[in-house]
């Protein structure tokens, strides 16, 4: 038996407010004093694909009263509590984002900041490039990837770009300080940790533009904590992988450090030394126009983030830096010229990871006014239907299955959890396009807003695992990251605010394998083990793609007046 719900809270003025249980019949609302608040019986079943089991959707609604609740149904079996209220996803948020600093490379954690997950600094010695012994250079500071403790520009490029979008477009998601060693210093937190990830990427690239791929060690390290990991970090080959996505990333965080309203002389200086780095790549990628793609040297097994093509990372350079150009009133023409020869080779613009970072192109155009003003029509309008053909095809998934979802069976792969947030993404930018057309009817945005707000319901707990994939948030959050600082430090409980990876219906950790039976429905396919890196791992790109959708939902509860 199982009742299914949205662990860390429903906003009291939303018209739905959705779970989904294993049993017909009656169920009850009851607040912390154990009173009934509300009665209603169980939709119509539902045969779900995406786990195998007849299911039946709630929707309590009506209840707009804020408190502490939980379901129950005739046999006295109840769900996990959760909030009825205001702006219910601002704790979460704001730890997705506070999360990043426990990644943060090159400085010691002190308990002010960090409370009892405190550590030395870590990863001091200068680097070596690899196949270069005499070439060494200094690249402390960035953010650790994922449960291991390396650094990746590919990656890095990604996170920034889902945070920096997410503040830009939502920029009173951010309003509220997050405790690290920068806050209060007039510039928004996002944007403090988004620089500490910049100075770093600034220092893997070349005087000619070029960018080391990433940043190593030989092998991945035990599970020792980072300041014990003493092994010798290599910056790895530059590919055009890393160029591309780097030049986008650079040009779109210049437009953002200088056009924020709270940027100051410091920021302004920052935002030039951005774009003078964007310029230099931008130069690389012309100069180097067939691709450089990355693999690891045989015997190395740290991350490869390898791709077979760069096709979507020139599309988002090119992107990024016909805005830039147009923010700045210079001729955009040559950008624009590189961004319609790619997209004529009939490339997708939909997908925000970061094997495919083409919907950032998208992302960029159709948002930014200056260059709406410049582009033309023709590239507009082919970005505009694309999302839209893709954000209706998401809302028809989000109709085949009881967690509405915009999810099929085969979209549980590895770091699922990111699929799930990055149609969220999509579907937010859709919603924009919707707004801005005339003739455009409320029900499509309603739709849409549906399915993004299921996304998220099913993030945090409304999902046939039960567990909410946030760590500290929700009575099952999961508590067993794979990560190697959760695993050494000694403490039960992890850092709130990591994103897992989520069901994987193709496990590929020994552990997951032997234990998940084959054939099992592919949301069943999680396990709660530090062991299981295919399920339960934590990534920073993960984080940032969730924390893009809860500022979304956010604002959009501040636009309607719901908060």
């Amino acid at each position: 038996m199982a009742i299914m719900v949205n662990q860390v809270g429903y906003e009291a003025d939303a018209a739905s407010k959705k779970a989904v249980a294993s049993q017909p019949g009656g169920y009850v609302l009851k607040n912390a004093a154990g009173e009934a608040i509300w009665q209603g019986q169980a939709g119509d079943a539902v045969q779900d694909p995406l786990c195998g089991e007849t299911l039946y959707p709630l929707d309590f609604g009506s209840v707009q009263t804020a408190g502490k609740y939980y379901l129950e149904n005739g046999a006295g079996e109840c769900s996990d509590t959760f909030e009825i209220g205001k702006d219910v996803l601002a704790g979460v948020h704001n730890a997705m984002v506070k999360a990043l600093y426990f990644q943060r490379c090159g400085c010691a954690l002190e308990e002010k900041y960090a409370g009892p997950y405190t550590h030395a600094a870590c990863h001091m010695a200068d680097c070596q490039v690899y196949g270069e012994p005499e070439h060494s250079f200094e690249a402390r500071g960035g953010w650790h990837d994922a449960g291991d403790y390396g650094r990746y520009i590919t990656p890095a490029a990604v996170t920034i770009g889902h945070l920096l979008y997410a503040y830009w477009l939502n920029t009173m998601a951010f309003r509220e300080p997050l405790n690290i060693p920068e806050s209060g210093n007039g510039v928004p937190d996002v944007l403090n940790e988004c620089r500490y990830e910049l100075e770093w990427m600034l220092k893997m690239q070349r005087e000619d533009g070029g960018v080391y791929h990433k940043l190593t060690a030989w092998r991945h390290a035990d599970f020792i904590m980072p300041e014990e990991d003493q092994d010798l970090f290599y910056a790895y080959p530059v590919s055009s992988l890393a160029v591309a996505d780097f030049c986008a990333c650079m040009a779109l965080a210049a437009r953002v450090y200088r056009g924020s309203s709270a940027s100051g002389r410091e920021e302004k200086e920052f935002s030039l030394q951005l774009e003078a780095a964007a310029r230099r790549a931008w130069k690389w990628l012309m100069e180097h126009p067939e691709p450089l793609l990355f693999t690891n040297p045989e015997g190395s097994n740290t991350g490869d983030y390898r791709d077979t093509t760069d096709a979507d990372e020139r599309l988002w350079a090119a992107a990024e830096m016909m805005c830039l150009a147009a923010w700045l009133r210079e001729d955009t023409r040559e950008y624009e010229d590189e961004l319609r020869r790619i997209l004529d080779t009939g490339l997708e613009v939909t997908d925000f990871g970061w094997t495919d970072v083409a919907g950032f192109a998208a992302m960029a155009v159709l948002t930014d006014a200056s260059v709406k003003k410049t582009v033309g029509e023709d590239i507009l309008q082919r970005f505009r239907k694309a999302v839209l053909a893709e954000a209706d095809r998401l809302a028809e998934l989000g109709e085949q299955n009881a967690f509405g979802m915009a999810m099929g069976a085969g979209d549980f792969c590895w770091g699922s959890n990111m699929v799930v947030t990055n149609r969220g993404i999509l579907l937010a930018l859709a919603c924009r396009i919707a707004q801005a057309q005339s003739g455009e009817t409320d029900s499509r945005i309603a739709r849409y807003e549906e399915v993004i707000q299921a996304q998220i319901d099913y993030l945090l707990g409304k999902n046939i695992t039960g567990y909410s994939f946030v760590t500290g948030f929700g009575d099952h959050a999961y508590r067993h990251p794979h990560l190697r600082t959760t695993a050494a430090d000694g403490i039960d409980d992890p850092m709130a605010g990591w994103v897992a990876g989520g069901p994987n219906g193709k496990p590929g950790d020994e552990l997951a394998i032997r234990m998940i039976p084959k054939g099992t429905p592919p949301m069943k396919c999680y396990l709660d083990r530090e062991e299981c890196y295919s399920l339960n791992e934590m990534t920073i790109y993960w984080n940032s793609s969730a924390v893009f959708v809860t500022a979304y939902l956010r604002c959009r509860a501040w636009e309607e007046g719901r908060v």
